[in-house]
């Protein structure tokens, strides 16, 4: 160690030694930062050790650096692609579990890996307020398997953090799964066999995993199996076709996917010459002479099962903030949030006071001097004074180039915002209304939740009329208006209390809320329209998921922000908290801490304006612009 060189820099050093020789890999790329570790591809995210190297801090940075690491070495990411399930909810449990694994693994072949991997869990659940959470709700489920699972496969008690919040979960886990989860010790050190269990034990919680996939066969199984098909007898075509004939369902399937696929079928077609279906092979005969045959399942007029649609609208509700409580609740309410906004209101106001002044400065008046004809340049005169024979001077008033703005701000009043994100968006909220109001720039506040939790009367009627196939939204919307863009913002401070009130914030449909919250801006007259989007995860609606595909508000949502994005004059920009939401938006920002939420509120504005509107692909109305 050089003179010069500081304990943490040392610290750091022996760090990414550790990691590569626990991941086995010399090429490892090792980053501190402050936001939560990750993998990706040979390149690991760790966080940022303190300066006074506590051992607490120590121990923490370590655990988190050790799991990288166990993830690089023992994770097969094919098999985890291939083995992973349908639906959102799923896929993050399953993902948990199997980073339980990874962990597991290390934790029981060395003491001291096992040591700082509870370490970091017990900082990583005390960042996220796991000890503060008192009901079942507010503990997401993946992060509770994940513990049980560590519990099962290495004997290790949930860290001290999180025990409460396990607890909140393991009456209905044993309701569901019973006490035995020894599947999980016994195949941990096969990762297949693993994901299979994992896979059964997610179906017994009713998550939706899809189909099993078929499991590889071996090499020489493959070869005697090609081996065997060589030396089928000849009539095997005929013996086959009287099979699909028999089973018409099997053979629309098999028609539809050389149709789509151009597949074996369509390629012995081409070779025949004379373009005529073999027998067994799905023909049918034409319905007269000369009507030219036409196959029926092609369905290009029907309409896509797949499409998003919602069951019912009948009990979706866009109501004012004020008709949900009453008026002495809601000024309590308020109460909450001014008590809260007293030790964030420095720095978030000094954030504030910034942004206002660069939108001021954007507004300034300047002068034009030195015309000929104008209001008089009384600064001048002297000139004239002095020497008659020169021109009076006129000068004239310009205004600067700052176009009429609204700003919308779309809040996600799920569940999972309770507790520290949702006070923070609520104070955020606050203080940009009010800034952006001295500056003239209206400010309208949204929020989006449901009616109920897993399905409301919506629900109800579907399950009356029979449950049909394909339902689409299964539950009630509930958009709230917290403060319109035309309501100063004085009429409106007591509305923005309501997100702390308990039992208002459930379940969240994004895609819906944010074609709303688009068309809201599109009938406003201002020139410029920005939509700002806070959230902390992907859309999530239990009664919608388990009737429908996996993914299927997820991909609304992504259609509804390529069209904004990418049709629309409306600005769009996104900020997730503890959530990724990169991979939905083109501009967006995610933050770890909420703490985090009011200081980049301010930056994200602050870099619109700076960019006047012109973004990437934008034409000079803020619109999409063309490409030559």
């Amino acid at each position: 160690m050089s003179d010069r060189e500081s304990p943490t820099e040392v610290f750091k050093r022996s760090t990414i030694a550790t990691v590569r020789a626990l991941a086995g890999r010399d090429d490892v790329q090792v980053a501190f930062s402050a936001e939560p570790p990750g993998v990706i591809g040979a390149r690991v995210r760790v966080p940022v050790p303190a300066r006074d190297l506590n051992p607490h801090d120590v121990a923490a940075v370590r655990g988190a650096a050790d799991a990288v690491a166990l993830r690089l070495r023992l994770h097969d990411a094919t098999v985890h692609a291939r083995r992973m399930p349908l639906s959102d909810t799923a896929r993050a449990a399953f993902d948990a579990m199997e980073q339980a694994r990874c962990e597991a693994l290390g934790a029981r072949a060395m003491s001291g890996v096992a040591g700082n991997l509870a370490a970091a869990l017990d900082e990583r659940y005390r960042k996220q307020g796991f000890d503060r959470m008192t009901q079942r709700d507010q503990v997401p489920l993946a992060e509770v398997l994940r513990l049980v699972a560590r519990e099962a496969m290495t004997g290790a008690e949930p860290p001290p953090t999180a025990r409460q919040a396990v607890d909140l979960w393991r009456p209905w886990l044993r309701s569901k799964l019973g006490h035995d989860l020894s599947a999980l010790a016994e195949t941990m050190a096969d990762q297949d066999s693993y994901a299979r269990a994992v896979r059964s034990l997610l179906s017994e919680l009713d998550m939706e995993v899809g189909q099993e996939p078929e499991t590889e066969e071996e090499p020489e199984e493959r070869d005697d199996r090609e081996s065997d098909d060589n030396e089928q007898p000849a009539n095997e075509g005929q013996t086959r076709g009287e099979e699909e004939v028999s089973n018409p369902s099997e053979s629309m399937s098999s028609s539809e996917m050389q149709d789509s696929g151009g597949g074996e079928g369509a390629e012995e077609g081409g070779e025949d010459g004379e373009g005529e279906l073999g027998e067994g092979e799905g023909a049918e005969e034409p319905a007269g002479p000369g009507v030219p045959w036409r196959p029926d399942h092609t369905r290009r007029n029907d309409v896509d099962p797949n499409a998003y649609k919602a069951f019912t609208t009948q009990f979706d509700e866009t109501v004012d903030a004020a008709d949900l409580c009453d008026p002495d609740e809601m000024a309590r309410l308020r109460l909450m949030l001014d008590q809260q906004l007293q030790h964030l209101q420095g720095v978030i106001s000094k954030l504030a006071n910034r942004l206002q002044r660069r939108l001021l400065a954007k507004q300034q008046r300047a002068w034009e001097f030195d015309l000929e004809e104008g209001l008089l340049d009384a600064a001048r005169l002297s000139r004239i004074v002095i020497n008659p024979v020169l021109p009076l001077s006129y000068k004239r008033e310009k205004e600067m180039d700052f176009r009429d703005t609204v700003v919308s701000l779309l809040i996600d009043n799920s569940g999972s915002m309770r507790g520290r994100p949702i006070s923070i968006a609520a104070m955020s909220a606050d203080i940009l209304a009010r800034t952006l109001e001295r500056c003239a720039v209206k400010v309208e506040i949204l929020g989006f939740t449901t009616r109920a939790w897993k399905g409301g009367q919506a629900r109800e009627l579907w399950l009356q009329q029979g449950k049909p196939v394909n339902p689409g939204r299964l539950n009630d919307l509930r958009h709230i208006i917290y403060k319109s863009a035309d309501q100063p913002w004085r009429r409106a401070r007591k509305n923005l209390g309501l997100m702390l009130r308990e039992g208002i914030l459930k379940e969240n449909i994004d895609g819906e809320a944010l074609l709303w919250a688009h068309d809201r801006l599109i009938a406003r007259p201002e020139q410029r329209r920005i939509l700002m989007v806070i959230s902390d995860g992907a859309p999530v609606d239990d009664s919608t998921l388990s009737v429908n595909s996996g993914n299927y508000l997820e991909r609304h949502l992504r259609h509804a922000i390529e069209y904004i994005e990418t049709r629309s004059p409306v600005e769009l920009v996104a900020i997730g908290i503890g959530h990724d939401v990169t991979r939905y938006y083109r501009r967006a920002v995610t933050i770890v801490d909420a703490e985090q939420l009011g200081g980049t509120m301010m930056n994200k504005l602050a870099e619109l304006f700076d960019e006047d509107g012109r973004g990437p692909g934008r034409g000079p109305g803020g619109g999409p612009g063309r490409r030559r």
